[in-house]
């Protein structure tokens, strides 16, 4: 089969793109991965060595959880010298997550590590699968002067490649599923794949892959809405074990003023509860201070979130709560780009 040196693992964990139709049932079933040639022979053009890993059990991304992302993890450090690039294979649901969650735990990141899926079966006839895993091969095995085009975690669908960081599902019928708001494609794909250099994060230096495997699942989300009330925020903020919540505020930041829901996000962050601002809008950053209604929550310590989105500010608090560094490291750490994902 190979024509070339280059290797690519595709690791499949489970989601809509490994669906085949079985001829006894007529349902949707799992294909064996390892005969993924015969469910999409283009990639015989490549000559590339593709070998696979498939999660026995699969899983469907709405179960996803922290220990499948070490478990993906784990998989590319272990096989990491091997090949040239990984292609993880994934449902939709829950990409922009483990994406995010990828982009924390794998430092020094040098090789293409790509994320796909489908909306629709890649045994069916109008399957956007097949298409997505091509060009999800092509770019994980792009390289150029022996640098990687693209040495990031990212999302492919449809005809964009993403910062996977910076993503949101945010179409749960049409291909063009996901989305970035507030960072540009890293490339555009079309007749060609055009690759926006001036966007892609590139090494200064090789250096040894590590991993970060202690995810902190001990957070919540607190979403404001008009008329929330004392005791909704009280049962999230006294949840027994929390350390850290999410508040997904108004436009730039802001929150009501009441001296009730400010008292309260004051006494758990005086209880060592990291509250991370970030905005309901899909897109645009919080600017905690350019209203009144956001001076008061800066006053009291919540951490500006700026433009990440709701699935990096999430994996980024349980990565960094997994570090069990002190709070005002915490909010240092929160309040600076690790991977991308704040604008500076």
């Amino acid at each position: 089969m190979t024509t070339n040196n280059t290797s690519i693992l595709l690791i499949y964990t489970g989601g809509t793109i490994g669906m085949v139709n079985d001829p006894v049932s007529g349902s949707l079933i799992p294909f064996d991965f390892d005969h993924i040639i015969k469910q999409v022979p283009e990639l015989n053009e490549f000559g590339y060595e593709l070998n696979s890993i498939a999660f026995d059990p699969l899983i469907d991304s709405s179960n996803l959880n922290p220990e499948v992302w070490v478990k993906i993890a784990e998989l590319i450090k272990e096989n990491y010298e091997r090949y040239d690039g990984f292609v993880v294979l994934h449902g939709t649901d829950t990409m922009s997550f483990s994406a995010s969650a990828l982009s924390f735990m794998l430092d020094n990141l040098q090789k293409p590590v790509i994320l796909t899926g489908s909306q629709l079966p890649i045994g069916t006839l109008r399957t956007d699968g097949k298409e997505n895993l091509i060009t999800a091969i092509e770019i994980a095995a792009a390289y150029k002067n022996g640098q990687a085009m693209v040495p990031e975690v990212c999302i492919v669908f449809e005809n964009q490649l993403f910062r996977g960081n910076r993503t949101t599902k945010h179409n749960a019928e049409h291909f063009n599923a996901f989305y970035s708001y507030n960072y540009p494609d890293l490339a555009k794909i079309g007749i060609n794949i055009n690759y926006n250099y001036s966007a892609i994060h590139y090494p200064s230096q090789p250096r040894n892959l590590e991993i970060s495997t202690q995810m902190n699942p001990n957070i919540a989300i607190l979403k404001l809405f008009p008329g929330i009330t004392k005791q909704v925020v009280d049962a999230i903020l006294n949840t027994e074990g929390l350390k850290g919540v999410v508040m997904e505020s108004y436009g730039a930041g802001n929150a009501p003023t009441d001296p009730w829901f400010i008292n309260t996000i004051k006494e758990a962050i005086d209880k060592g509860i990291i509250i991370y601002n970030i905005t309901q809008c899909a897109a645009g950053s919080v600017k905690m201070g350019l209203y009144e209604t956001s001076l008061e929550l800066l006053n009291v310590g919540v951490v500006s979130g700026r433009d990440i989105t709701t699935e990096a500010a999430i994996t980024k608090l349980m990565f960094i709560l997994g570090k069990k560094v002190n709070q005002e490291q915490t909010k240092l750490l929160l309040n600076k780009s690790l991977k991308g994902e704040l604008s500076q």
